[in-house]
């Protein structure tokens, strides 16, 4: 059997999905299975880049003593790489803290940069620091092609003053927007790697209307409690791999939201959490569509959720052709579910007759304990049912012991091989013979 490693920081994890793959009498560790979840590796071998200029954030003034302010220095290194036409490399150097405010790295560069972050970036403690900018926004990438963010260093939000003025912590406080610690919107051809990203004052990462990125061998980590603090979120955007990184947050380990196709996850290491959610959509009756969406390979414990699909009532649109396989889960409440009557609100949400079109989803090779009665969830919309929905090869039991159940409303599809909880698929004879989506139809991009 092919040995499960992780990043350095989570080597229980690494014990962990050992025992619930190879010692449960509930799982099968099969070869074909195993072969699929290959989780991060430690360490991080980076090979020096042929670059001809490299420039570090010292030599622009950075003191990086975590006290003195180094935002204008990287500023300044920024605007230099920007303007070289040869490939540039910036270096923030081990060792060394570097303490940043609210800052944007603005695009159209003429050479292509690499931002190699040893050390350890430091957002400033009091939200004050934000006072007359916008609040969302704290690293800012934006309008840049064939970017390369990497190394071994942390990501630090200082997000605790944060999350105390949160509305979800104390409702007695107004709701306010917190910045993500790092936007990428408009990117192209991007590359994110080797990073930790930690205590972030809301989202953690953001792609944002981007095309092609590449994510890999990160650690996003925030306490249990923390509100909002979304792992990997993207959004608008297509041709997104995420890939052998480890979330544990309060939020979405990872969110993928409207406007977004072609988008693959894979060997994920997620809890605590919400899970990894499609949505939500169609909130303020907006529309929606995502489509070509693939988790393929997932170790999920003790979340809210395990792979999930939320919409709200009264939005339009479709979330189509999806595919979650090759997951394991410990202790997840609803490890599977489809909620078109998703309502994050204070008070009761208005029933409406319209809704996101569900159709083309598939869960195959999921195996676990749920921690709620119902292990299979699918609440679907009067008037616009759930389509195409299949199930293969499902194992999952109570965490506490005993068997688990399956729910449906307005739900249609097929099953196939063993499904435990069995499936509650609606049956008439007016429905279409579901199709399954070949395997074809979900083509690495």
């Amino acid at each position: 059997m092919k040995h499960l490693s992780f990043c350095s920081c989570s080597t229980c994890f690494t014990a962990l999905i050992h025992v619930v793959i190879c010692l449960s009498a509930s799982f099968e560790c099969t070869e074909g299975f195993d072969s699929q979840l290959e989780l991060p590796h430690s360490g991080s071998n980076r090979t020096r880049p042929t670059s001809k200029r490299i420039i570090f954030v010292g030599d622009f003034g950075a003191k990086g003593d975590g006290v003195n302010d180094d935002t204008q220095a990287f500023e300044k290194a920024w605007k230099k790489a920007c303007s070289f036409s040869a490939r540039t490399r910036i270096v923030i150097p081990s060792g060394y803290i570097y303490l940043i405010h609210p800052i944007e790295f603005g695009g159209h560069c003429t050479s292509r940069i690499t931002l190699e972050i040893s050390g350890t970036i430091v957002a400033p403690k009091d939200p004050d620091a934000w006072k007359g900018l916008t609040h969302r926004k704290w690293l800012y990438f934006h309008g840049v092609n064939h970017l390369t963010v990497a190394g071994g260093g942390v990501i630090n939000g200082m997000g605790q003053k944060w999350w105390a003025r949160s509305c979800k912590i104390n409702p007695k406080n107004p709701c306010r927007h917190a910045p993500t610690a790092i936007t990428f919107h408009k990117c192209k051809n991007l590359k994110v790697k080797g990073l930790m990203v930690i205590n972030s004052q809301q989202m953690h990462i953001s792609f944002s209307s981007c095309l092609r990125v590449v994510a890999s061998n990160l650690d996003v980590i925030a306490p249990a409690n923390s509100p909002n603090t979304d792992g990997i979120h993207i959004s608008e955007s297509r041709g997104v791999e995420v890939k052998n990184s480890i979330v544990r947050t309060g939020d979405d380990c990872i969110s993928i939201v409207s406007n977004s196709s072609v988008i693959r996850v894979r060997n994920i290491a997620c809890g605590p959490g919400h899970g990894i959610s499609i949505g939500s959509l169609g909130k303020s009756n907006s529309s929606a569509r995502i489509h070509d969406i693939k988790v393929y390979g997932a170790y999920i414990s003790d979340t809210e959720n395990g792979v999930r699909i939320k919409t709200w009532q009264g939005g339009s649109g479709f979330a189509s052709n999806m595919r979650f396989k090759y997951i394991l889960m410990k202790n997840v409440s609803n490890p599977i579910i489809i909620d078109q009557y998703y309502c994050d609100s204070p008070v009761p949400c208005a029933n409406q007759t319209s809704a996101v079109k569900v159709e083309k989803i598939s869960f195959k090779h999921i195996k676990g304990t749920s921690a709620t009665e119902e292990a299979i969830k699918f609440a679907c919309s009067d008037s616009t049912p759930c389509e195409d929905l299949h199930l293969e090869d499902i194992q999952l039991a109570l965490h506490s012991g005993g068997i688990a159940k399956s729910f449906c409303w307005k739900a249609y599809g097929s099953s196939h091989g063993l499904v435990e909880p069995a499936p509650c698929f609606t049956s008439t004879e007016g429905i279409i013979q579901q199709n399954v989506p070949s395997e074809s139809a979900f083509q690495s991009f």
